[in-house]
């Protein structure tokens, strides 16, 4: 494997992921608050998208699995706004149901393949892999540039792209309208919020819905590029989101809302460069959850590493001067 194909694969997933660190970064940064409905959410993007796509509509699958992401975050929000339950527990509740529902949409079986069966010319069963945007898009790029060798980590890339930055896109904007701008103000300071007669409430639910529909989206998204959805894939999805936030803020810093927006995507994608160098030195599958903890680690450390240097600097120049 070249570099620039390395580089290629780690931009490409990267791409798939950032929309689960834009979720994160809405519930964590902008909402303030800890929402473990992640995971779960995550499989529910990509369950619901294999049954979609399945059915013949791969575009519709990826708003139907944002969707069931929305319906996720709906119930922890109700059940921390209505029912008053802890926020952590309330994900947690949430995250436990959906394994059950997300069973249910597969069929109940583990993971389901995108595949429909259809009878060939003899009337005889047989499997039929299903359209995804990602081989759509590649097909008429084929035909329009005629490179039948066309990279599909390149062309993934591309249209990863162009869906993220439409995204982004549309949340820079959202955030700058009065309801944005509620979610932002209740994530700062919910008291005040409550004393000038805005609904908190709703708008934290509206927040944990928008958020656990970005990481839908991205486990949707996942599930087209890989053409499978699996029950067990959002273990430590969380991690992950958090890892490209953090990542993210140690370039960019913490900025305003459209700051922070960008550099959680740039954090994704610096996130997947990282893993994919580790995966180059032989490093096993199943380190791959250690090294993303020890990331956050070192990212949550490096604020204050860089503090203790300027104060051990300012002290030296003081004792100089």
């Amino acid at each position: 494997m070249t570099i620039l194909t390395l580089l290629l694969s780690a931009l490409s997933q990267g791409m798939i992921y950032a929309p689960m660190a834009l979720g994160v970064f809405i519930a964590f940064r902008v909402l303030n608050t800890p929402d473990l409905t992640i995971d779960g959410s995550f499989v529910a993007g990509m369950c619901t998208c294999a049954v979609v796509n399945i059915a013949g509509y791969p575009v519709l699958a990826l708003l139907c699995g944002a969707l069931a992401g929305a319906l996720a975050g709906l119930v922890t929000g109700l059940l921390q706004t209505r029912l008053r339950i802890n926020a952590i527990l309330s994900g947690i509740l949430t995250m436990t149901g959906l394994y059950t529902i997300n069973f249910i949409t597969l069929g109940g079986q583990s993971n389901l393949y995108l595949q429909r069966t259809e009878l060939n010319s003899v009337g005889v069963e047989t499997k039929v892999s299903t359209d995804t945007i990602y081989k759509s898009f590649r097909s008429w790029l084929i035909a329009l540039t005629g490179d039948k060798g066309l990279d599909t980590n390149l062309s993934a890339l591309i249209v990863t792209s162009l869906i993220v930055l439409l995204v982004a896109a549309a949340l820079c904007v959202f955030f700058r309208t009065r309801a944005g701008i509620a979610i932002r103000a209740t994530g700062d300071n919910e008291e005040m919020v409550r004393s000038s007669s805005i609904n908190a409430d709703r708008s934290r639910v509206v927040g944990i819905m928008l958020s656990n529909a970005m990481v839908a989206l991205s486990g949707a998204l996942l599930c087209e590029q890989q053409r499978y959805a699996d029950l067990n894939f959002g273990s430590g999805m969380l991690v992950v989101g958090l890892a490209s936030v953090i990542i993210g803020q140690v370039f960019f810093g913490k900025r305003g809302v459209t700051a922070g927006l960008i550099s959680a995507v740039a954090g994704s994608l610096v996130y997947r460069v990282i893993l994919q160098v580790a995966y180059r030195v032989d490093m096993p599958s199943y380190a791959v959850k250690l090294l993303s903890a020890v990331i956050v680690v070192l990212a949550l450390t490096l604020p204050l590493v860089k503090r203790l240097i300027s104060e051990r600097r300012a002290e030296r120049e003081g004792a100089v001067q």
